[in-house]
């Protein structure tokens, strides 16, 4: 992995561009309680997102700290995201905006925060989801 090409991070992950069409992200799952959570929130990204997948690569570690290194499409954005068209086109897919820029599924039991401007890009009038952080809620489990 080629560390001199970063181009930025949050929180929860580091970003480095692997060539013209991919991004690299370290991810060191602050966010969930486990594992096996921020693995989950990578299966519910891609079937929800499949357009943005994330493959997992491997991992690394860096400073004592283990991070999970996944790949995903680069997203060339047009124009800024109007997070009013994130929130009609979420509650046409039943889930309600509960607070700020995160939102619930009660039907699914699904949990989906974090969706800011920086996290959807759009481009050509489409909207790409390219930084999720999915929870899944007792209701989820007891739908099974």
């Amino acid at each position: 992995m080629d560390f001199s090409q970063y181009v930025s991070e949050g929180a929860e992950q580091k970003v480095y561009l692997k060539d013209s069409e991919n991004v690299l992200k370290l991810n060191d799952a602050i966010y969930y309680t486990s594992w096996k959570d921020y693995f989950l929130n990578l299966l519910l990204h891609n079937y929800f997102f499949p357009d943005t997948a994330y493959q997992l690569v491997g991992f690394t570690k860096d400073k004592d700290i283990l991070y999970a290194v996944v790949q995903q499409s680069f997203v060339t954005i047009t124009t800024t995201t109007d997070l009013h068209q994130v929130k009609m086109f979420l509650e046409l897919n039943g889930f309600i905006n509960n607070r700020n820029n995160d939102y619930y599924n009660p039907e699914l039991g699904i949990i989906l925060e974090d969706l800011h401007d920086e996290n959807v890009l759009t481009k050509n009038n489409i909207l790409y989801f390219i930084d999720t952080v999915f929870y899944l809620t007792d209701v989820f489990w007891e739908n099974k």
